[in-house]
């Protein structure tokens, strides 16, 4: 089974990018199931119901988020009337919309994709991850109700991450990171079998500050003052992701690759679909 998930979608820029490349790479790369983080997709804060229905147009499976979610205010609304749209899993209970579910790719796969945020230097401070995390599992063991298993974990520090891909090793096909926009160098296969990488970066313009015009933030490091609100970057995109090849038997990963597709960063395709 192979998987390609694709980190936030930062403004105009960055959506589309995603809506116009993701047909012709579910085609070429023969994709079985995709995954987009869209919180950042409406002006870099937060993402509408049309952004959410134009990203499953163009073949998206699912579209998590994170901390940015309720940004729209529509998103209170619409996040109960679609099933494909998760939002965090350890938000309190009776929170608007669903932090987890069971898809099926076009192998006809059942795919449980959970949206977890982590509590360290991230606002709001949700429900325990772990205990989230513990419970989803629980309720839904990997080659039982599921074929696989992934987690968006969207937090910033690396450390919580990293704990988080070793609690639920051999328990889930994969694991990634969102929220720093920043893609890591740690694409690896744990222990147990897991895929992992820490941050699977953005699409977006990163001729910026983590998508956002650079003048701004680069002018209240500065002066500690602020002269504007920051503003998406309307530059060129570059798609950022990563691969996963899941075995249909086990149900963990057996490779792992970053992709990434544009102007700004080295353009690299797992080399294992070419």
């Amino acid at each position: 089974m192979r998987l390609l998930f694709l980190g936030d979608m930062v403004g105009k820029s960055g959506r589309t990018a995603v809506w116009e490349r993701l047909p012709g790479l579910i085609s070429d790369l023969r994709l079985d199931f995709v995954i987009v983080n869209g919180e950042n997709a409406a002006g870099g804060f937060g993402i509408t119901e049309d952004i959410y229905l134009e990203t499953i147009n163009a073949g998206a499976d699912v579209v998590t988020t994170g901390n940015h979610v309720w940004d729209q205010k529509e998103a209170v609304v619409f996040a109960d009337r679609h099933e494909q749209f998760l939002r965090p899993a350890n938000y309190p209970s009776g929170t608007p919309g669903r932090g987890s579910g069971i898809y099926y790719a076009r192998n006809g796969a059942r795919i449980l994709v959970a949206n977890i945020m982590g509590r360290v230097f991230m606002h709001p401070e949700l429900d325990d991850p772990f205990k989230s995390a513990e419970a989803i599992l629980a309720a839904c063991p990997l080659k039982e109700q599921a074929d696989a298993i992934v987690f968006d974990f969207h937090a910033e520090a690396t450390s919580e991450k990293q704990c988080f891909g070793h609690f639920v090793d051999g328990r889930a096909s994969f694991v990634v990171g969102t929220h720093t926009h920043v893609p890591t160098a740690d694409c690896q296969i744990l222990n147990g079998g897991t895929g992992y990488m820490s941050d699977a970066g953005m699409c977006g313009d990163y001729d910026s500050s983590l998508g956002m015009d650079k003048e701004e933030p680069l002018n209240r490091f500065i002066s500690k003052m602020p002269k504007g609100r920051f503003e998406a970057a309307s530059g060129p995109a570059t798609i950022c992701g990563v691969g996963v090849d899941i075995s249909d038997s086990s149900g963990l990963a057996e490779k792992i690759a970053p992709l990434r597709i544009g102007p700004r960063l080295e353009e690299t395709i797992p080399p294992f679909w070419s």
